[in-house]
């Protein structure tokens, strides 16, 4: 095995940033460039340097943080970086513990009682892993506790304090997020008012490209494939620009999503149809037919589960439909009533008949109705499991004064029609329930 080396961009990181003396350090750049690899690498040395000492690293989800830190990238230092230091992993409290009886504590800020737990105690270096995902207002808290006062002992060198150090990365958000604000903007997420002390925040982009000699090439090329925005933000890792008027935020898709498959038992599962009106010869020059998988989680949540939008003709979108419906055990498929009105329910039939089926109608703008559906975004009521950048593009072109994509967000528009249908109560005007949401429910044999 060839011996363990940083980077060039790893190399350069750590003689420019994290020496600066700056307290807050970002690492910002696409995806799987490293940025996490360093920063851990970077705690576990302070660690030694400082016996006693305690850091901690948070995500927003326990779950993400003991996933993808814990148990994948943490092993990972550990072997190449430090390969024969000692350590032992708390599976109970989630801490690691060396020798030197220093300690570095792994934690969620979606759990009250585990956050309470973790906050309790003073740190000499907080990491807010992904912090994109991450609130202002839990920053501002993790902050208070980054408080520990402990020496360095160094052979050879006279005993000094461990300085507090707070290392954040993330893949880059829009400008509206506190990052960009605090390490760009150099002001105060909250009072926009200029920092105090500006040089005290300094950041540094790390692309994939910088570290290619670690990255298949397959997974390169597919980052160079994605949409503009994806392409953008993962591997470019520059910030999209701030809309004032958008519905749908990076943010609040990013907080929520489940990346780690780890849903829970769904109460109703429903896949929606936003067609087109394509047919089987001319449909290359048609929208896409928009067909979406969500389900309603017991926790009260709905979840994306699949985005399978196709431009194709009625034979093959109403199969993909109903196949569909059978691989998520759904309990109905939804689809507006629009092109012939009956068309979409006869698609469905023909290619599965008795199929539980029921109309939408839309009465409302596309933006209008979008807008209850992005205030269920921003509560964290639903959440996309795994990653759907079509479908999330479409989402970014809603916003208050209209839709604002470059094409017909048929994507989109399926999944809005399975959450209104999930949230009924929610999306409807309660005082004339039938100019928003109209329904009928109807089977093969009533048609």
């Amino acid at each position: 095995m060839a011996a363990f080396k940083l980077t060039e961009k790893q190399q350069e990181a750590n003689k420019t940033v994290f020496s600066s003396g700056a307290e807050h350090v970002l690492l910002e750049g696409g995806s799987r460039s490293a940025k996490t690899f360093l920063i851990l690498r970077n705690i576990v040395l302070r660690s030694q340097k400082a016996p006693k000492s305690r850091h901690a690293v948070l995500r927003f989800r326990f779950t993400d943080v003991k996933s993808s830190v814990v148990f994948d990238t943490f092993p990972k230092v550990m072997d190449l970086a430090y390969p024969g230091l000692k350590y032992t992993i708390n599976k109970t409290d989630w801490f690691c513990r060396f020798e030197n009886m220093s300690e570095i504590w792994f934690g969620g800020l979606d759990d009250k009682e585990r956050t309470e737990k973790i906050l309790g105690k003073e740190y000499a270096t907080t990491f807010l892993n992904e912090c994109s995902q991450i609130s202002n207002e839990a920053r501002q808290m993790v902050d208070t506790r980054r408080a520990q006062k402990v020496s360095q002992v160094v052979k050879g060198l006279p005993d000094k304090e461990l300085p507090l150090r707070a290392y954040y990365d993330c893949n880059p958000p829009s400008k509206a997020h506190w990052c960009y604000k605090l390490f760009h903007g150099k002001q105060d997420p909250d009072s926009k008012t200029p920092l105090k002390s500006p040089d005290n925040y300094v950041f540094m982009k790390i692309n994939p490209a910088d570290n290619q000699d670690n990255l298949p090439q397959t997974y390169l090329k597919s980052l160079e494939n994605m949409s503009s925005r994806y392409k953008k933000r993962f591997w470019y890792g520059e910030y999209a620009d701030e809309n004032p008027n958008q519905l749908f935020s990076d943010v609040s898709i990013d907080q929520y999503r489940v990346t780690d498959g780890a849903v829970p038992e769904f109460v109703r599962v429903v896949v929606s149809v936003d067609p087109s009106g394509s047919g089987d010869v001319d449909n290359i020059h048609n929208d896409a037919i928009g067909i979406t998988g969500v389900g309603l989680g017991i926790d009260g949540n709905a979840y994306l589960l699949e985005d399978n939008t196709v431009k194709v003709g009625p034979a093959t979108w109403g199969k993909i439909a109903t196949d569909t419906y059978d691989r998520l055990g759904a309990d109905v498929i939804v689809g507006e009533k629009n092109y012939g009105g009956e068309m979409v329910n006869f698609t469905i039939q023909t290619a599965r008949p008795n199929t539980p089926f029921k109309f939408v109608t839309a009465t409302r703008g596309k933006a209008v109705r979008a807008e209850p559906i992005a205030a269920l975004y921003e509560q964290g009521r639903v959440r996309h499991v795994g990653y759907f950048p079509d479908l999330e593009d479409e989402l970014q072109g809603f916003s208050t004064i209209g839709y604002l994509g470059e094409s017909s967000p048929n994507r989109a528009d399926a999944l809005i029609w399975a959450i209104a249908e999930l949230f009924p109560n929610i999306v409807a005007k309660p005082e004339e329930p039938e100019e928003y949401y109209e329904e009928t429910v109807t089977s093969w044999e009533a048609v």
